[in-house]
């Protein structure tokens, strides 16, 4: 194979449309593969267990001979004989395979694949996606310029957009193309970048096996866009912080620290459009543990955006090491003597973690001269993961807090959204003793509210018949205390129940956009 099309897998236009009507003739989609597999060997494969799978093909080899090829080639990663390659791929030559880089050679007449082709679906469709097989597929390290495919950090990415009818949308180091895949569905124009060639040439090949057209740049960061602007802007970049070499394109940036996530964050306003948004992944140093936050700030002074920062993963420099030398396939050596000079850098530079997290912003409306919102937090529990329906609803109870009184506050009937309350009790002389109240809105990141007995007795009473502040006039009475005060005491209660979703106007369901 040359080194060209090494570098530039599936070039030739032709072979990747015989390819696609191989697999599709096949019936090779996730409806397909689930039902041959069987609901049990797939999530066994998904785990990493792969004998279940193999055994299901061996079951099936007679009925679905094609289906069966194209699954052990290019989810097994098994070497075939080329008998049994022609039957996954009865119009597209081997040798054509071979050239565009998809198969490689193994001995006379047994052939593997290079490339790892998948079914991947979502609410919108289902999809083929073309990426590089990863160390659990390979034996040996991954190349420089290796293609990484779904993983956990894109499917987060993808669950946390906020999905709008979009006129352009940008996806910003798109990899395989999985976020360009999702874009597509609510995108008129999609936009996407990498700096990798590689990477570039596998999106081009995914778009088309899909029935899709990008406009693929090559490109760091806004180069590629240079004075054009966007109504999305979504992000998964090589952000790992390091010393600043570029082992893998995939991972690292090339520069030290987090100054590509500090680059990417300072240059985005200009390349969003008037009320857009943007979801990014990032990670940042923490030089004290207790004031992660300390990085983002820098990055968020003066900002021009409303900002909602989530924390999902404070890392240690070793956990954060491990992590990412894991997954690159090197020998014990290589990676005993990178790990150790990785460490020294994070020690001569005082970083004692590492935020991990997503990053939701949103340009303001023309006309809109209103203060940005700028919320900082960590939400780590399992569950609460942040989603687009969550991000948008949640940036535009911020804004509507952002520009209601307290005194409009008090006049407005409330409601208290579908909570759980949880209690904690301690025994003592008396039986059981409550000790703290917790309501929480079931699917909300965040969304958990410690209470007193007075502020669990107002949510109890809003239920939307009458005003916030008939309902403290009524507590105060009760407990003998003034209104006024009491209204001081609850209403940063009330308003943090706003911002969770917890409390709504009624006319304004916590799940929907103030917009």
């Amino acid at each position: 194979m040359s080194a060209d099309l090494s570098a530039h897998p599936l070039s030739d236009h032709v072979v990747v449309e015989s390819l696609g009507a191989d697999l599709r003739a096949a019936g090779y989609d996730s409806e397909g593969v689930s039902a041959l597999l069987g609901e049990e060997a797939e999530a066994a494969l998904a785990a990493g267990l792969w004998w279940p799978a193999q055994r299901a093909c061996a079951a099936a080899a007679r009925r679905s001979p094609a289906l069966v090829a194209l699954i052990r080639l290019f989810l097994l990663a098994e070497a075939l004989d080329e008998s049994v390659v022609r039957e996954g791929f009865p119009t597209t030559s081997v040798a054509d395979l071979l050239t565009q880089g998809v198969l490689e050679r193994v001995a006379d007449t047994e052939y593997r694949s290079i490339l790892d082709i998948r079914p991947y679906a979502d609410d919108a469709g289902t999809y083929l996606l073309i990426s590089d097989q990863d160390t659990g597929l390979r034996d040996g390290p991954v190349n420089h310029d290796h293609v990484l495919g779904v993983g956990g950090a894109s499917i987060s990415l993808a669950r946390a957009v906020i999905r709008r009818p979009a006129r352009r949308a940008l996806d910003l180091g798109t990899g395989c193309g999985v976020q360009a895949l999702h874009l597509a569905a609510h995108a008129e124009d999609v936009v996407a970048t990498d700096t990798n060639d590689r990477a570039l040439a596998l999106a081009s090949a995914t778009a088309r096996l899909n029935g899709m057209t990008w406009d693929l740049r090559n490109g760091s960061l806004f180069e590629p866009v240079h004075g054009e602007q966007f109504d999305l802007i979504i992000s998964n970049p090589p952000f790992v912080v390091s010393a600043g070499a570029q082992d893998y394109i995939y991972r690292d940036s090339g520069v030290s620290g987090d100054r590509l996530c500090a680059k990417l964050i300072a240059d985005l306003p200009a390349h969003l459009a008037p009320g857009g948004t943007a979801t990014v992944l990032a990670n940042w140093m923490v030089f004290d543990a207790d004031d992660w936050q300390a990085r983002p700030r820098e990055w968020f002074a003066d900002y021009p955006l409303d900002v909602w920062l989530v924390q999902r993963d404070l890392a240690d420099p070793i956990s954060y090491i491990s992590l990412w030398l894991a997954d690159a396939g090197e020998p014990a050596d290589v990676l005993v003597a990178r790990a150790g000079a990785w460490a020294d850098w994070f020690d001569a530079n005082g970083v004692v973690g590492i935020g991990m997290g997503v990053i939701t912003l949103r340009a303001k409306d023309i006309g809109d001269d209103s203060a940005p919102v700028h919320i900082l937090e960590e939400i780590t529990g399992a569950g609460e993961e942040v989603t687009g329906p969550e991000a948008e609803a949640f940036l535009a109870r911020q804004r509507y807090l952002a520009e209601v009184t307290d005194a409009d506050l008090l006049a407005l009937p409330l409601s208290t959204a579908p909570v759980l309350l949880e209690e904690q009790s301690l025994p003592g002389e008396q039986g059981w003793q409550t000790i703290s109240h917790v309501v929480r809105r079931p699917g909300g990141p965040g969304a958990v509210l410690g209470l007193d007995e007075v502020s669990k007795a107002l949510l109890a009473g809003c239920r939307g018949e009458v005003p916030l502040g008939t309902l403290i006039e009524l507590l105060a009475g009760y407990h003998g205390v003034e209104a006024d005060a009491l209204a001081q005491a609850a209403m940063p209660v009330v308003r943090e129940a706003i911002g969770r979703g917890i409390l709504h106007e009624v006319s304004r369901p916590p799940g929907k956009s103030s917009e």
